[in-house]
């Protein structure tokens, strides 16, 4: 055998040269910026602008050689554009980040406020035990005093009548007389009965004094300490001044004046706004009907309409909206709609807000009848106070369900509710009447609800402000209905929102510009409180008047 080797041929292809893979993006990028200025130097709108760039600049005596190409206008623009994207996204998004921390910051900066106050408040009352001698009949008892229009009543005054308590061991209330407000600051929205009631209704409340007159004099404060055994007068920390005098300087005088912080968030001033407010559409059709004149009719108001002519000053509210929890309302408001009434509220409600308000909530024992009567509960008044006194009086233990700011949106329409699901929650567990409350309640009382929460009769009224009807009436009651628990009770008053918004209605020019009178004085005095931290804040407390 013959066996023949051969040498290996060499490779002639020749290797790729190590520049060659970098001249290959670069042509790629070449021929992409050489196509990219082509398109867009051949378009009319290059062209057209060169052109009419040029005609200035020779107008300017610019040399022909410098006159603008139509190359140099395209990586001009580009480079314009890309810088500001670039910018953008780099630090475009920083400054929303610093305003979001600075916004926790105050925030948490508040909370330490607060908390701060429970503590000086703790202080204060050890210092009032102490220096207080010991009763014969009652042993360290101490009886505070605070007085008020209390005119539009709501939780801001509810927590007041709290703080005030927390100072002493029983609290005397005193209202002004309609009479009194009158003549110091012209007549209030409600009369003393429809105040009294409100007052009388607080589970802060020990006791209520009626026709107070506005300013007290020595006097009255004279009669008020031997008549009722007063220890201390509490008010506000704001400034309280009618006719350059302070309303509380004889109290002063005498040592016998204490001061609570303000509840910062909400005051009459804010809610009085919303209500003013009250025309504005809203993401429901059909619940607001405008005309031509720049009157509204509001609807959903009991059985009447109101209608409420709005000032163009006041219509700039885009960004106040309200949020639908429903998934099956495809109207939501979305950023640019009209939402909510007035401003969002600006009160911080936290769990340590909640649990003061629950204080002596407890559990119903068994065998206790257990009442459980739902809605809206919208500018708590003297009507919803009066029911659910009649309604405890079926049972041992009340139940409040305080329904969702979408379900009532829902039913009643327009821009409703005026009060957010906190405020209306706490505004029902300063009630005296109530064992309970069940936060967002569901519409529809279903039968695992009923024994869940152990109730043994669901109440309703005669009165409502919802304009559902029947129809609505039998929906939500249903289950109970069938079940033999459902009662209706003619309800003992007959007052409603409807009767407020018609009484603002009646004195819209003379509340707008008392309004804008009352908000100067309230920024001056926030941004006096706070003017080491917050600038420009002061939008939302009490004021310097009395409550």
């Amino acid at each position: 055998y013959i066996i023949t080797m051969e040498q290996p041929t060499e490779c002639t292809t020749p290797l790729a040269h190590p520049t060659t893979l970098i001249d290959a993006p670069l042509s790629l990028i070449t021929t992409i910026r050489e196509y990219f200025l082509q398109t867009l130097t051949a378009t009319p709108f290059v062209r057209l602008s060169v052109s009419k760039i040029n005609v200035l600049l020779t107008w300017a005596q610019v040399p022909e050689k410098s006159l603008l190409t139509n190359e140099e206008f395209v990586l001009t623009l580009t480079a314009g554009v890309v810088t500001l994207v670039g910018y953008y996204v780099l630090f475009g998004k920083r400054h929303g980040r610093k305003r979001k921390r600075l916004a926790e910051e105050l925030r948490l900066a508040q909370k330490q406020v607060r908390f701060l106050e429970d503590e000086l408040l703790l202080a204060k009352r050890e210092d009032m035990f102490s220096s207080t001698p010991t009763r014969p009949s009652k042993s360290r008892e101490i009886r505070i005093f605070m007085d008020g229009a209390f005119d539009v009543m709501h939780y801001g005054h509810m927590n007041a009548f709290r703080l005030g308590r927390s100072l002493g061991t029983y609290l005397i209330v005193g209202v002004n007389s309609d009479e009194s407000i009158t003549q110091c600051k012209g007549p209030p929205l409600m009369n003393d009965k429809e105040r009294m009631t409100m007052v009388e209704g607080c589970k802060f409340v020990d006791e209520v004094v009626p026709n107070c007159p506005y300013i007290m004099t020595s006097e009255y404060l004279e009669f008020i300490f031997e008549k009722y055994g007063v220890d201390y007068v509490v008010h506000g920390d704001d400034p309280c001044v009618v006719d350059g005098k302070d309303v509380y300087e004889s109290a002063k005088r005498r040592g016998r004046y204490r001061s609570i912080p303000r509840t910062e968030g909400v005051s009459t001033t804010d809610i009085v706004g919303r209500m003013l407010l009250m025309t504005k559409d809203h993401h429901l059709k059909g619940r607001i009907r405008a005309n031509s004149a720049g009157s509204v009719s509001v609807s959903g108001m009991g059985n009447s309409s109101s209608s409420i002519q709005v000032d163009g000053n006041l219509d700039d509210d885009s960004d106040n909206e309200i949020h639908n929890e429903n998934a099956d309302d495809d109207a939501v408001s979305s950023a640019g709609e009209i939402g909510v009434l007035g401003r969002q509220s600006k009160f911080l409600t936290t769990s340590m807000m909640l649990r003061l308000f629950s204080a002596g909530v407890k559990p119903p024992k068994d065998g206790m009848k257990v009442i459980y009567v739902d809605g809206a509960w919208d500018m708590f008044h003297c009507g919803h106070v009066e029911f659910l006194k009649e309604a405890l009086k079926r049972g041992d233990y009340l139940i409040v369900g305080i329904h969702g700011d979408s379900v009532v949106n829902k039913r009643r329409g327009g821009n409703l509710p005026l009060m957010n699901l906190h405020e209306r929650v706490l505004s029902v567990l300063g009630c005296k009447y109530i064992n309970d409350v069940l936060i967002d309640a569901p519409l529809e009382i279903s039968p695992d609800m009923i024994a869940s929460l152990k109730i043994t009769e669901v109440v309703h009224g005669t009165e409502s402000d919802d304009i559902s009807g029947e129809t609505s009436l039998g929906y939500r009651y249903r289950y109970p209905k069938e079940m033999g628990i459902l009662a209706s009770i003619k309800s003992p008053s007959t007052f409603t929102l409807g009767n407020i918004v018609s009484r603002i209605q009646n004195k819209q020019t003379e509340l707008q510009a008392k309004i804008e009178r009352k908000k100067k004085a309230e920024r001056e005095w926030f941004d006096n409180k706070y003017s080491t931290s917050i600038s420009n804040g002061g939008d939302n407390s009490n004021g310097n008047s009395k409550p």
